[in-house]
């Protein structure tokens, strides 16, 4: 390590220590380095401005935000949920099935663990605890752990960032994360199932048959925003870009005026709330920009790849190894942080051992969303407690045997690829290495 990394890293723990935001860390951290090998700084502002100003794809992040915040604002979510108690309410432990159900009908919106927790996740979170049908924590768990499939199933902001740093295709990566968020929803109904018998849950009135023309009408324009999203981009007729720009428009749409649930003001909270959250993002991209520049002037990834070639690595051992550093990463750092810093690092590795781009994104993602929940630190569990009040340690408690098959479907889509690359491959997705 040059003199100059040296004190790039040593600053950038330094200021992430003492409680500064990680991107103005990397920011800060990367002056010093600049200062300290001679060069302008205002290499840095060049490299923040051509790196977000000159990638069309960025312009999805905040496209998608938008969508999400519209989608969750009105009456989209009471019909939305309404359908989801109609179709597995009836089951051992009903609402625990209609939290996962209803994450994974949100994933299709959103893109976003925090905005699902946030906002779908406190609604269920109230209906799980009336009249103590479910205990506070357990019900809390439940909806960290499935909100953690929000950024799998397409639309991905993760799976954005991820294409920006690997080029990787983001209509195969989107396409990849449909079997592996249906089997993180199927795991998490498995064990709500098992916890309800066990514990002995209770079982919601089952909606008449009858009534579930009705009510899956009602909720079924919103239903049709991931078709749109995949029609789209596979279809040929948008880039992944302009996709979330007809999701934003079709959200609108629907909430103005198919619906008629959205008001000037709230489209107005909307905008300025979703421009804070991209401000956020893009902070933290900037200045995982410039750290991606210095680390390539470092030549750091070359040589991790050469020395891992050097000394035999196998592609399964090397995926083992990263993953098990990103899940212990993800207790202390955001997935934005570990996708846009940590992960650039070892895409060269993965071209030399021939690891598919499409399948190691994915799976680095699952791995992202799954820190999230990982105590102490996993962000998810501050947010509920943030939103419900329910005492942090009951949530922790009851989140393990979520955490643990969540873990178990992790390295399913390790060892086997196809629960990955099968969707993509269907539709023509060759696979690269």
């Amino acid at each position: 390590m040059s003199f100059e990394l040296t004190i790039m890293v040593g600053s950038l723990f330094f200021l992430a220590g003492i409680g500064m935001p990680i991107a103005y860390a990397i920011i800060v951290s990367s002056m010093a380095y600049m200062l300290a090998s001679g060069t302008s700084i205002g290499l840095i502002g060049k490299t923040l401005t051509d790196g977000i100003y000159q990638s069309f794809l960025l312009l999805a992040v905040p496209l998608f935000i938008v969508a999400a915040n519209i989608m969750n604002a009105g009456t989209i979510s009471d019909r939305l949920l309404n359908f989801c108690i109609a179709t597995v309410g009836r089951f051992k432990g009903g609402l625990g099935h209609v939290n996962v159900m209803a994450s994974l009908i949100f994933s299709g919106m959103s893109g976003s663990a925090v905005a699902d927790a946030a906002g779908i996740g406190k609604i269920i979170i109230d209906m799980m605890r009336k009249d103590g049908r479910f205990p506070a924590g357990y019900a809390a768990a439940i909806t960290a752990a499935s909100a953690t499939i929000g950024p799998i199933i397409p639309p991905s902001i993760p799976m954005v960032l991820y294409a920006l740093i690997s080029n990787a295709s983001i209509g195969a990566l989107f396409l990849g994360g449909i079997l592996p968020g249906l089997l993180m929803g199927g795991v998490l109904m498995g064990m709500n199932f098992w916890i309800s018998h066990r514990r002995g849950f209770v079982t919601e009135e089952p909606v008449p048959l009858r009534d579930m023309p009705r009510v899956t009408g009602r909720a079924f324009p919103a239903l049709l925003m991931p078709a749109i999203l995949l029609y789209g981009i596979y279809g040929g007729v948008t880039t992944p870009t302009e996709a979330a720009a007809v999701a934003a428009a079709y959200a609108l749409l629907l909430s103005a005026f198919f619906y008629r649930s959205l008001s000037l003001k709230a489209l107005y909270t909307i905008l300025v709330d979703s421009a804070r959250s991209s401000a956020a993002v893009g902070i933290v991209i900037g200045g995982a920009l410039i750290l991606n520049y210095i680390v390539a002037s470092e030549n750091i990834p070359a040589a991790l790849a050469s020395y891992l070639v050097d000394v035999n690595v196998s592609p399964i051992l090397f995926l083992l190894a990263v993953n098990l550093l990103v899940l212990a990463l993800g207790c202390l750092l955001d997935a934005t942080t570990i996708i846009l810093v940590i992960v650039p690092l070892f895409i060269p590795t993965c071209n030399l051992l021939g690891i598919d781009l499409v399948h190691f994104g994915v799976v680095i993602v699952v791995n992202c969303m799954i820190g999230l929940i990982t105590p102490p630190y996993g962000i998810l569990l501050f947010v509920i407690n943030a939103v419900t009040g329910i005492p942090l340690r009951d949530i922790i408690r009851e989140v393990v045997p979520f955490l643990l098959v969540l873990i178990a479907a992790l390295l399913a889509m390790i060892f086997i690829p196809d629960i990955v690359l099968f969707l993509p491959r269907l539709l023509g997705y060759e696979g690269q290495g």
